[in-house]
């Protein structure tokens, strides 16, 4: 099951690595440097599965990108990655529905484990709800 991410960070050397490294790895990836732009990569691309968020970043920083990716995308999972870790910024993260927080550097594999992990978790979403559409059809058929 190959993943489409947004890889969101400032800084665009890392950015380029990484991307670099996912895509070795059968992931396709999108590269975004600021909250605003990846806002608008989202809005045009509905084939986003997860969104890889730094969390410091000027102007609108990761946990403001993620309350705006969660109000207009709650199916998009998001990972945060910060080189700046600090306890009170991973529980707002996780209570805003991050799937996970991770360090940079962070270890290639555990990323992609945590990539794969929220494709599957988005993929289980999108399956409930054509259930639950197909459901309603039927119903309203009366079959």
């Amino acid at each position: 099951m190959i993943a489409k991410v947004l890889l969101v960070d400032d800084e665009a050397p890392f950015v380029e690595a990484l991307t670099k490294r996912l895509e070795k790895r059968g992931l396709t990836v999108l590269p975004s440097f600021s909250g605003p732009e990846a806002m608008e990569k989202l809005a045009a691309d509905s084939r986003i599965d997860v969104v890889v968020l730094d969390v410091k970043m000027p102007g609108m920083d990761g946990v403001e990108t993620l309350k705006a990716i969660k109000a207009a995308h709650p199916l998009v999972e998001v990972i945060m990655l910060t080189g700046h870790a600090t306890v009170e910024s991973a529980i707002e993260g996780m209570k805003l529905g991050a799937l996970d927080y991770l360090m940079k550097p962070c270890d290639i594999e555990l990323l992609m484990s945590k990539v794969q992990e929220a494709k599957n978790k988005k993929s289980k979403h999108e399956e409930k709800i054509a259930e639950a559409r197909a459901l309603n059809i039927a119903l309203r058929r009366g079959d």
